[in-house]
């Protein structure tokens, strides 16, 4: 499918972790790697993407460590003054959504702590999205994944072929993520992710190629990962 030019997208990204199994004195997503903190990456990553018109920020309260950060960038894309985050993902993306201007038909919400999505994986998402109404990078899974019960007992072996472990970001029409969590506004602590957001409203979710680079930051291990992929590709 192509670009449809008109597509404006506004990106909710998600900072408002404070890394706890990470640890440290400051959140991950502020560690840098040869000068560049993770959040910085992640703007200039976002910033290849052209169809992305809007960024907001989503920040635990308190933060005064985005600015600075921002401060650092010339970004093509408008960033609109911060909200601050709740005590649930779904939560935090509710106050996001809500800032965002009226003309804005479509939302990513991206993770600041997977801050190296590649062009290709951006524009594979948004055009599967535009497709679809909903789209999310995945991967398959190849490991043997087992179900277990509260014992830690195997209850079931599952079929690795229907499974993937999908990434951010995760696009639909803002119509959408809004109809689901008015929906679901009673229950929003038991989604830990957009798309089950979505499907639980019955909302088709496409899946489109996620990327092995594109991990999740959330251990000193994942850390150490990403500066060895870094210095190889930078």
């Amino acid at each position: 499918m192509r670009h449809n030019p008109t597509m404006r997208v506004g990106v909710l990204f998600l900072a408002a972790g404070s890394g706890r199994r990470f640890g440290g004195d400051i959140p991950k997503q502020y560690e840098r790697i040869n000068g560049l903190t993770l959040v910085e990456l992640g703007l200039r990553h976002l910033a290849a993407e052209a169809r992305i018109a809007w960024l907001q920020p989503v920040l635990a309260e308190g933060d005064n460590r985005f600015a600075a950060c921002l401060a650092a960038q010339s970004l093509p894309y408008t960033v609109l003054p911060a909200v601050t985050g709740g005590a649930e993902r779904s939560i935090s993306m509710s106050r996001g959504l809500a800032a965002l201007p009226a003309e804005c038909d479509w939302v990513a919400v991206q993770d600041a702590a997977r801050p190296i999505p590649s062009p290709t994986l951006l524009a594979a998402v948004l055009d599967a999205a535009q497709e679809h109404g909903a789209a999310v990078p995945g991967m398959d899974v190849h490991d043997t994944i087992k179900q277990v019960d509260e014992k830690g007992m195997v209850v079931a072996t599952l079929d690795r072929s229907v499974l993937r472990a999908v990434q951010t970001p995760q696009v639909a029409r803002r119509s959408s993520f809004e109809e689901a969590l008015a929906r679901f506004s009673g229950e929003l602590q038991h989604f830990t992710d957009d798309a089950s957001l979505l499907e639980a409203a019955g909302y088709p979710v496409f899946i489109s190629p996620g990327e092995a680079a594109n991990r999740k930051i959330t251990t000193r291990q994942d850390m150490d990962w990403l500066r060895r992929h870094w210095e190889e590709v930078a």
